[in-house]
């Protein structure tokens, strides 16, 4: 497993919400007493604007450069469309879901198939489909109860092939299987008794594998006669920015990204047997990230640095006008999602943070970048709030580079330099082995034009910073992890954004759980927090993970604390919310999925019963037809209303009405509807309570 422990909460979880309508009864509170009351406040804009599904969302471009594919609404789900390239009215929807939506798709290399993945009810047991476009026929291509699709691999000179990981035979590892796209036939290639991931050459044969060791490093193997034999070690300190990002045209060497005997990640390329990498290009500040290579030839082109926002940068000579031209048309975030075969189309996904994102496509023969369509081109006329990228210095020195975003009450000129303190939202993201990015964010506008100052830290452990930034977090969950969030808010009250007692603190997965840290290590910091999915004992969240996660989990003892040791086993008690609970005193809101198998429910149960035992005021939501966050818009809109009128009770916020934001959702309102102002009558008129 090479993602991160905790996912960054996704878009879905936050954005993808519905219908709203006011409710009479209900009032608009004012803007906080923090603001200058003479000045007005921004238009309210609705939750289903702001969380309703996008108009059109994750543009493709074909291999073949002659369709377009991309998710969008039917029925108010949202589902996968294709169409002519740039010919909107020739787009029709090639699949028909009506529960919780395609969450994401890809093209098959010869551009005659559309591939997605689902699963159900957020149980992460994702399948592997294929559209057939011309006869619109689909199929589950890995249709075995119980089982999770990985790792998926094609080669042009192997078309109507696809090879995936199953495990279905066991759900620790992840067998690799040839599969007949067609006819959905699988033929075993490679039983796996101990892999973590397996690494394919371009002819789709199976030439390397890696293992993760007792000490959390990585172990590299190649394969010869039919054996496997160790190639190089990767230490756990260079293990989770380790990339092998695939072979070369010819198979005999990898090109990775590497962080061995050096600080920040390089893109690098070494040949098959050889111990000693070839750099091809690093920075002394930031990670190397997105690299492009070349569909057919494999050979690197280009790569982004992303320190505030991404700035792309050539690698081959040929691309060095071309690469000019795209930046000089970029002043957001940027992200090359697809490549046509023959590289001369690139889908670039563009994003200013007070814009609706852009699907663009970026000819490199001409230079030209183009719009293919705005995501929710109707909020481009509301008053949108500016991200700035701020760096905050921790106590011990390290530069946390964060977003502030505030609402246009306090910052009419938009640059960053309020006028006047106003609450603020410390908007934790999580991973924790990802980061926050510059860019149109949802939550942000939202909590921005409800009169809050919002901050995203990327706190040590986050990614992108170089190995020693990233592993500064290694057993600091609660230690150095928190302070280097509670550093940041009193910066925040240093520059005047906000007031001490004005801060509530709000995350999902591990920004989850380090709500639940700052309300018990810390709990004098915050006014309120909202827990999305957070455990609260790192202990029975270590006893619980997905069986998957096998090969991961020597890497999080590593990162966590060991609790086969008596001395990890007292660091993760120590360091769990849970066993701290007793010196919560502000104001908790705790929303969950039934069907988690990251966090799961048993971790909200817990922290709930425990705070109801000692009659400690927390409302908890619980979702039955949801997963590690919250995918169906419905059930969106219904927490997010729950969430709105939380904050406005705690930080004094605008608050739209709850109106019909429950309607069709499966929510659950397990303890304390009372707590929070008007939802426990909103439940009782929905006999519901």
């Amino acid at each position: 497993m090479k993602n991160s422990l905790f996912y960054a909460v996704t878009l879905s979880v936050f954005f993808t919400l519905i219908g709203c309508a006011p409710h009479s009864s209900q009032t608009t509170q004012q803007v906080p007493n923090s603001l200058n009351q003479q000045t007005t406040p921004a238009v309210l804009i609705s939750r289903e604007v702001l969380f309703g599904n996008p108009s059109r969302y994750q543009g493709r471009i074909s291999p073949d450069g002659k369709s377009m594919s991309f998710r969008a609404p039917v029925a108010g789900v949202m589902n996968l469309w294709v169409g002519q390239i740039g010919d909107f009215a020739s787009a029709k929807p090639i699949t028909q879901d009506t529960g919780r939506g395609i969450p994401t798709h890809f093209w098959s290399l010869d551009s005659q198939y559309v591939f997605f993945t689902q699963d159900k009810n957020g149980d992460e047991n994702w399948h592997l489909h294929r559209v057939d476009v011309g006869s619109g026929e689909i199929q589950d291509l890995t249709p075995y109860e119980g089982m999770q699709a990985d790792q998926m691999h094609q080669s042009e000179a192997h078309p109507g092939t696809i090879i995936v990981g199953m495990n279905d035979r066991d759900a620790k590892w992840h067998d690799m299987y040839q599969v007949n796209v067609a006819t959905g036939e699988r033929t075993l290639l490679e039983q796996n008794d101990g892999y973590a991931y397996y690494e394919l050459d371009n002819n789709l044969k199976i030439r390397l594998a890696v293992k993760t060791a007792d000490d959390g490093s990585s172990h590299v193997f190649t394969k010869a006669n039919n054996e496997w034999h160790l190639w190089f070690k990767v230490p756990f300190a260079d293990s989770q920015a380790f990339n092998i990002l695939g072979f070369d045209k010819q198979n005999q060497g990898i090109y990775m990204i590497d962080t061995r005997e050096r600080n920040t990640a390089a893109l690098v390329y070494l040949p098959i047997g050889e111990m000693t990498p070839t750099v091809i290009a690093s920075d002394d500040k930031v990670d190397v990230t997105n690299v492009l290579l070349h569909p057919r030839s494999h050979v690197p082109l280009a790569y982004a640095l992303n320190f505030i926002r991404p700035v792309w940068h050539p690698i081959d000579d040929a691309f060095i006008t071309p690469i000019k031209q795209l930046n000089n048309q970029l002043n957001g975030g940027s992200q090359v999602l697809a490549q046509t075969l023959d590289n001369s189309l690139w889908t670039v996904f563009t994003d200013q943070s007070n814009q609706s994102p852009i699907y663009k496509v970026f000819d490199t023969t001409s230079g030209e970048l183009t719009d293919l369509f705005i995501t929710r081109p109707e909020i481009n006329n509301l008053p949108l709030s500016t991200m700035h990228g701020v760096v905050i210095p921790s106590r011990d020195n390290l530069d946390l580079v964060s977003y502030l975003s505030l609402p246009l009450a306090s910052d009419p000129n938009q640059d960053g330099k309020p006028e006047q303190s106003s609450p603020l939202v410390l908007l934790v993201h999580g991973g924790p082995w990802a980061r926050d990015e510059f860019g149109f964010n949802s939550i942000t506008q939202w909590l921005t034009n409800r009169g809050y100052s919002v901050l995203q830290v990327n706190f040590r452990a986050s990614t992108g910073f170089g190995k020693t930034f990233f592993n500064a977090g290694n057993k600091e969950w609660a230690g150095a992890m928190h302070n280097d969030l509670i550093d940041a808010k009193e910066w925040a009250v240093e520059q005047g954004i906000t007031r001490d007692d004005q801060v509530a603190i709000m995350g999902g997965s591990y920004g989850g759980y380090a709500t639940l840290t700052g309300l018990t290590f810390t709990p004098e910091a915050f006014a309120c927090g909202v827990d999305i999915v957070g455990p609260s004992s790192l202990v029975t969240f270590m006893e619980s993970i997905p069986p998957y996660w096998e090969s991961f989990r020597q890497i999080l003892y590593e990162a966590l604390g060991n609790p086969t040791t008596d001395e990890g086993l007292a660091l993760l008690k120590a360091r769990s919310p849970i066993t701290h609970v007793d010196k919560i005193i502000k104001p908790l809101l705790i929303g969950q999925g039934a069907n988690d198998p990251r966090v799961k429910q048993a971790e909200s149960d817990q922290i709930v019963e425990a705070m109801k035992s000692r009659d400690i005021p927390v409302t908890y939501v619980l979702y039955p037809d949801e997963g590690h966050g919250f995918n169906k818009p419905e059930n969106n809109l219904s927490f997010f209303a729950v969430a709105e009128a939380f904050l406005g009770s705690c930080l004094g916020g605008r608050i739209e009405p709850i109106g019909d934001d429950f309607r069709d959702s499966s929510i659950e309102i397990i303890h304390g509807a009372e707590f929070i102002p008007g939802l426990d009558e909103h439940m009782a008129t929905l006999g519901n309570n």
